[in-house]
């Protein structure tokens, strides 16, 4: 019997730990991944710290729409930091054991970010709704309090939505295999090693999906339509493409994060085995939006563009002040 398993006071083997194999399929060069994984968690985390330190220094950016961007910034870290410290620990080091508690740990953290990047999506659209179909209502409605009550309720409501999840997938009995064709612990990939039915584990995420997701994009999708019907009663083009040109950045974050969400939920609904695609794009969605997010907004945010500047430029300004002293 392999030392990764117990024998249970029932006379049943039971799983003690999960080995992580990786990307199926490529097991034996799998390692190269590395340097690209790497790169996009140092620039996810980088750029980041680079958005929550441009919003913090600059008073012109302390605007609800880029608070609502320091919040994802976080959000993003934590869901990046989540993952890739064990994926590169596999390739680097070969550390391919998870405990059960570090496993479902896991879980929950992965659905808890990825429930509050939805939530965070909808509250930025629910500002740009309020920006552009009640201006002059903007400030009195979305306040600092109103975005402090706002991440708190997003944070709870994801914090308590997911627990479920979690919890059904440690009630499950793991009585023989424990290799997992995986870079983390996902809810299906690891269910689908239990020895009885995960029938509930697979309809509570179902479920979830549609009430927290499910209900932010349905959310999203209304404050775009309002939108686009209050700037098409505009009568200057020039005003309605300024208008639709402060929601792009969001409006392409918003395609790119449910696109992906949409696919890994469709290949795993298929239930295909040991398949490399839906793994990769597993991973990838819990990189590429935290590296992707704060690019977007760089490029194709004035006002921002022009913080980053000002605040490279008052950098070079303290050095030789602080050579002369």
């Amino acid at each position: 019997m392999p030392a990764s398993l117990k024998v249970s006071n029932s006379s049943k083997s039971q799983v003690s730990e999960f080995i992580l194999l990786g990307f199926p399929g490529i097991h034996s060069w799998q390692h190269w991944l590395s340097v690209p994984l790497a790169l996009l968690y140092l620039s996810a985390i980088g750029a980041n710290i680079l958005i929550l330190i441009t919003i913090f220094q600059d008073p012109s950016l302390k605007q609800p729409m880029y608070l609502f961007l320091g919040i994802l910034s976080v959000v993003d870290m934590g869901l990046a930091t989540t993952i890739m410290p064990k994926i590169l620990a596999i390739f680097w080091f070969n550390a391919k054991v998870i405990s059960l508690l570090e496993c479902f740990a896991q879980i929950y953290t992965i659905h808890c970010f990825v429930g509050m990047e939805s939530g965070i999506f909808l509250c930025m659209a629910f500002d740009r709704y309020v920006a552009i179909c009640h201006p002059l209502r903007y400030a009195s409605i979305v306040s600092n309090s109103f975005i402090l009550k706002a991440t708190l309720f997003m944070v709870l409501r994801n914090g308590l939505l997911v627990i479920p999840v979690p919890v059904l997938a440690a009630q499950r009995n793991y009585c023989s295999r424990n290799e997992i064709e995986h870079c983390l612990c996902s809810n299906l990939g690891v269910t689908s090693l239990a020895c009885d039915d995960r029938r509930a584990n697979s309809i509570c995420q179902l479920v979830l999906a549609w009430v927290g997701m499910g209900s932010d994009l349905g959310l999203i999708m209304l404050s775009y339509a309002l939108i686009l019907r209050s700037v098409l009663r505009l009568n200057s083009p020039e005003a309605a493409s300024k208008a639709l040109s402060t929601c792009s950045s969001h409006l392409i974050l918003i395609l790119f994060f449910y696109t992906v969400v949409v696919v890994i939920s469709i290949t795993h609904l298929s239930e295909t085995k040991a398949a490399l695609i839906p793994v990769l794009l597993n991973v990838l969605h819990n990189v590429i939006p935290p590296s992707l997010n704060p690019m977007v907004y760089a490029l194709r945010t004035k006002e921002l563009r022009e913080a980053f500047w000002r605040l490279f430029c008052l950098g070079f300004q303290k050095k030789p002040s602080t050579r002369g002293t």
